[in-house]
């Protein structure tokens, strides 16, 4: 039987799973996953056939929910990609100094919902209140929004502008009847979460990539070669020095640059994904998760080869 104090977590864990939705247990009163690293996998249950990173991990299935709620009082992370969702995440300042830049000030911003509001008076569009709406902890909000079929739309941080944040493909947010440092997150307008506007999947679209020339760099072959090298560093060190939450994006525009180069002809793909794998590897990754983030950006990038001129 589920422990009295751990229902609330539970309850609130299935109500997310029935609407279809990929939940994951989070650190009790964090916003941590409580799901062990690949540096700690044993390579059993689930993870038998390999290390399985949270998003893999997160299930809609009632029965496997009510089987790890029933464990603990898991906090519950939503993954925004398998769950089909693309989330605005609407923040609030931080401390007393963490006010808006100059653009946004003069137009008098105090924070997230403010910002997007402006955003809907400049594009001539109401305001997207009648979605699935979670208050967070600090008193910002989550608008849900079901994600744009064919558009494969990634997390953002500030691309909408101050303290708006999306999550999609490859991130997750903090779902109602969790709590994080004490602060509890909860239902604000209970309804089915609403298509994402069309104007605001445009201005979340990834950037096209731009025009490649040729690198002209009237070298000798050896120094060619070191050329590379040092383009196959610098994306390495993209995905190694990412941010905890940054990781998956920064796999996948490395992919994007070196797939380019690939598809150029200048790098063997198999070399290419195997430093990238290491690399995902090396901050945490899971093996399926990094070789999908691979296989995309290196797809992406092959719409743009590049070369390097001996």
């Amino acid at each position: 039987m589920t422990p009295a104090k751990h229902r609330p977590q539970l309850v609130a864990a299935l109500a997310a799973a029935e609407r279809g939705w990929h939940v994951i247990p989070l650190a009790p009163d964090d916003k941590r996953p409580a799901l062990h690293a690949e540096a700690r996998c044993l390579r059993t249950g689930p993870c038998a056939a390999g290390h399985l990173g949270w998003e893999q991990r997160a299930t809609s299935d009632p029965e496997r929910v009510a089987r790890c709620w029933q464990a603990g009082p898991y906090g519950i992370g939503l993954a925004t990609g398998p769950s089909r969702l693309v989330v605005v995440d609407l923040d609030t300042p931080k401390h007393p100094g963490d006010t808006a830049p100059p653009e946004w000030a003069e137009a008098g911003v105090t924070c997230g919902a403010d910002v997007l509001a402006a955003l809907c008076e400049r594009h001539g569009q109401p305001y997207p209140s009648e979605t699935h709406t979670v208050r967070t902890g600090r008193g910002g909000l989550h608008l849900y929004f079901t994600a744009p079929a064919g558009l494969n739309l990634r997390n953002t941080a500030g691309k909408l502008g101050w303290k708006v944040d999306t999550r999609a493909g490859g991130g997750y947010v903090v779902a109602a009847g969790s709590t994080v440092n004490g602060r509890p997150y909860t239902t604000w307008h209970d309804v089915p979460p609403a298509p994402l506007p069309d104007w605001l999947a445009t201005l979340l679209r990834p950037a096209p990539l731009p025009p490649q020339r040729p690198v002209v760099a009237p070298l000798a072959t050896d120094r060619h070669g070191a050329y590379l090298d040092a383009a196959v560093k610098a994306e390495v060190d993209r995905v190694t020095s990412s941010p905890d939450d940054g990781h998956n994006n920064a796999l996948y525009l490395a992919s994007v640059a070196l797939g380019q180069l690939v598809a150029g002809g200048e790098l063997p793909e198999a070399y290419v994904t195997a430093r990238l794998a290491q690399a995902a590897a090396q901050v945490g990754q899971g093996e399926r998760e990094a070789a999908r983030t691979i296989r995309s950006g290196l797809s992406a990038g092959a719409k743009r080869p590049r070369t390097v001129a001996a």
